[in-house]
């Protein structure tokens, strides 16, 4: 492959991080730089669409399939593309941040398949974006590359006088160095992507325009690269057919994940106090929404020849044998419920509970590496089953609104500090979970279940012992940080380069 000329109008700001070097290449970060070049402005007006389409649905509008894409899933004939190197086997994934220590625990775990979270398991501090490409690099496992969602910029690199998109700083990086160190064709996986928020069909085409972008332009073969597409949002979940057939070329299928889920129904429906949520602990897969949701997707995959995968186990185990043996137990029904329900495999956090999934999905497989010939004909959903949520309903509990104020608060001043995700309570907690515990505080305070008065006590509790446990926390810019969020006129959204912004007056405006 040719090394193209270094673009004049790239720009690196601030210091140079540990692993530039290897990683921010004159050739690398030339292909960045055509890459946001030649996308930025179509990210720009997905962006605009999803403002547009929440607006719509804040101001009463209904959600449902897409008219427009009934052909796309009228059309029995179409299937996605055979699984690539390294993926035809999805039974355990492990999940976790792009450090070493993450690395490191991926390899251990006896997991065959790595997603290393730029979006949510770190915080997008530049030092931890570099080197975390060259951990990914490095590791001997297939890797999915989660990279940072579209709304998210990269202030550290300039194109033509902006900051770079950073979806496509990182998987510009990662696409350039895979293919330079010869991965894409070799018997080994990649460069392979678990995208992150898509939220309908044209954000998919997008992002599958991308990787012909890069196919053409690094020499590898069209359909090298491959991406799975977690359905993190409700208006995707109206769209697993359509996103499916946009990647159909590079599809490793769909995945469930209900942790910005739970997030995206609260800002979908603000305005409805039937959609009120109950404590986190409370909601199960086994509510109705979810269940729809989840069945759902395993009948779209089969029918499309597509894996599907189950959604993240976030339990960290005990110290003593009860408690481990307890947690163990919990993970073990669940996953076991995944594989019945016919899914191809699930992820993990924690490298201990990589048998357990392992297990729960060799006892139904018997061999088999998965059961896509499992179509799930007896799976009819409808769009009011994905908007079921308020048989699912519930008010929530001082102890609920002190676990999610807990959460975010910790999540913010790791973040805020260039950090990972945390764990709280026995869980692995990350930007994710945090997004989803901020909309349920503003959910509450917007229907009056809450009072402000009761929310900023609680915080300022939290924020107490913070300080306590953690030397060295910024506890009280995190407790400003989260409490501008869930007092706010919107429903908070993902951590963005302002959520540490100063604070805004307490008072709350209400709708």
């Amino acid at each position: 492959m040719t090394a193209p000329t270094l673009t004049p109008t790239v720009h690196l700001l601030g210091d140079r991080p540990a692993r530039s070097d290897e990683v921010l290449t004159p050739e690398a970060l030339d292909f960045v730089a055509r890459l946001d070049a030649a996308f930025a402005g179509r990210r720009a007006a997905l962006l605009a669409e999803r403002r547009h389409r929440a607006a719509l649905l804040a101001g009463g509008g209904a959600l449902d399939l897409v008219p427009a894409t009934s052909a796309v899933r009228a059309d029995r004939s179409w299937r996605v593309a055979a699984p690539a190197p390294g993926l035809a086997d999805r039974r355990i994934e492990i999940t976790g941040p792009p450090t070493r220590r993450g690395a490191d625990r991926a390899l251990a775990s006896g997991a065959p398949v790595w997603v290393a979270d730029f979006a949510d398991g770190v915080a997008p501090a530049w030092g931890r974006v570099v080197e975390g490409q060259a951990h990914v690099l490095a590791s001997p496992l297939t890797v999915l590359v989660r990279p940072r969602g579209w709304h998210l910029t990269e202030k550290h690199l300039m194109v033509a006088g902006r900051p770079a998109a950073a979806a496509l700083v990182d998987a510009g990086l990662h696409l350039f160095h895979r293919a330079r160190a010869g991965r894409g064709s070799g018997a080994g996986a990649g460069p392979y992507f678990c995208l992150p928020q898509v939220e309908n069909h044209l954000e998919a085409r997008l992002w599958n325009d991308v990787f012909t972008f890069a196919e053409d332009r690094l020499g590898l073969p069209y359909g090298t690269v491959r991406a799975s597409a977690p359905v993190e949002t409700i208006g995707a979940a109206f769209e697993m057919e359509e996103i499916l057939y946009e990647l159909r070329a590079r599809s490793a299928g769909l995945a469930t994940d209900s942790r910005r889920y739970l997030a995206s129904v609260v800002r979908a429906f603000p305005h409805r106090p039937d959609f009120l949520l109950p404590d986190r602990a409370k909601i199960t897969m086994t509510v109705p929404f979810l269940r729809a949701y989840t069945e759902l997707l395993v009948r779209t995959c089969h029918r499309r020849g597509a894996h599907a995968i189950g959604g993240p186990a976030a339990q960290v185990p005990g110290a003593d044998a009860a408690a481990h043996e307890a947690v163990l137990a919990r993970v073990r029904l669940d996953k076991e419920r995944e594989a019945e329900d016919g899914f191809d495999g699930s992820r993990v956090a924690h490298p201990d509970l990589v048998p357990v999934c392992r297990t729960a999905f060799d006892t139904v497989l018997a061999g088999r590496p998965h059961q896509l010939e499992r179509t799930r004909e007896d799976v009819h959903v409808t769009a009011a089953g994905l908007l079921s949520v308020p048989r699912s309903s519930g008010r929530p509990t001082e102890a609920g609104v002190r676990a999610a104020l807990g959460v975010a608060l910790r999540c913010a001043d790791s973040w805020l500090r260039g950090g990972t995700s945390v764990v709280r309570h026995g869980l692995v907690e990350d930007a994710a979970t945090a997004e989803t515990a901020r909309c349920q505080v503003w959910q509450w305070l917007r229907h009056d279940v809450i009072s402000p008065a009761a929310v900023l006590r609680l915080l300022a509790e939290e924020a107490a012992a913070l300080t306590e446990e953690q030397p060295g926390a910024r506890a009280e810019e995190a407790r400003h940080a989260v409490a501008r969020t869930v007092l706010g006129a919107e429903p908070p959204g993902a951590f963005g380069p302002d959520f540490a912004a100063a604070p805004r007056a307490r008072g709350r405006a209400r709708a």
